[in-house]
């Protein structure tokens, strides 16, 4: 009798700790991986299909980092030393002030330096006749996230990608453009 409550006592305590173990587990976040141009753009697609924006019809492709010229246009930095993948998706029309730029950088990288040089140099009014009113920048690990356009379209995307990683981000860098473009006198 006394075996048999032992041998019950210890079965009990075994699945004890294996259930702890599993609801353990169950309740930890999910690493998202984002290292790939792949991941990227399948990030994206979970991000645009959320329903929660309705945008304009984009095209996400991946941009050769070897290219300074597309580098620099989609995220402002002045060099490509850093940058791994660049994964970016902006309007099959181009009058609409929207893009988007997801910019895996190698570990050695000074990522806070990257956004911020983002920051400040990224052109928000490169379109023709419109510009994008909110910048916002933040990263996931070794990934920088950048959305601009207006505050309608921006937002939300960029509430999609914090949602996406479980919040787990870095510092948040946001730009508003308030100036009035300037015309020729003889407009």
């Amino acid at each position: 009798m006394k075996k048999s409550v032992i041998i019950i006592t210890i079965i009990l305590l075994i699945a004890v700790i294996v259930g702890v173990f599993l609801l353990k587990k169950e309740n930890e976040p999910e690493e998202k991986m984002i290292q790939t141009a792949e991941e990227m753009q399948n990030m994206l697609s979970t991000i645009y299909s959320s329903g929660k924006v309705q945008l304009p019809e984009l095209e996400t492709s991946s941009i050769d980092v070897n290219d300074e010229n597309q580098v620099a246009t989609f995220t402002g930095l002045k060099s490509n030393e850093n940058v791994e993948e660049l994964v970016v998706s902006v309007p099959f029309i181009n009058a609409q002030a929207y893009s988007l730029a997801v910019v895996k950088v190698n570990e050695k990288a000074d990522i806070e330096q990257m956004k911020q040089e983002m920051l400040d140099n990224i052109d928000m009014r490169r379109w023709i006749c419109v510009s994008a009113e909110k910048l916002y920048i933040t990263n996931y690990e070794n990934v920088i996230f950048l959305v601009m356009s207006s505050e309608e379209w921006a937002k939300p995307v960029y509430e999609e990608f914090k949602s996406f990683v479980g919040n787990d981000i870095g510092k948040e860098l946001e730009k508003s453009e308030t100036g009035d473009i300037d015309l020729p006198p003889e407009m």
